[in-house]
């Protein structure tokens, strides 16, 4: 970490980005007039937040309770046909 008493502590990090994600964020923040730091920060400081404002997501299966389907071999076309006769 570095900075000085009373300013915000912050941590030096090595990231892997797309290219054209790069090129975008240092276009970004020349005509904004600020760092590259200040953008990912934003960026991320956005999604954290935008997470929190959302539950995970949970599956919730329907079940539907029937008869269990018929034993039958399906590689049996004659056994197949006379089931579906049968109905």
């Amino acid at each position: 970490m570095y900075g000085c008493a009373g300013m915000v502590k912050r941590m030096k990090t090595t990231m892997n980005l797309d290219e054209e994600l790069l090129r975008a964020t240092k276009r970004l923040a020349a005509e904004r007039g600020v760092t590259v730091t200040s953008i990912v920060e934003d960026a991320l400081r956005h999604a954290l937040d935008a997470a929190r404002d959302h539950p995970p997501y949970v599956f919730e299966p329907t079940i539907v309770h029937g008869r269990r389907p018929p034993a039958v071999d399906v590689s049996d076309r004659e056994a197949l046909y006379d089931l579906l006769d049968s109905e």
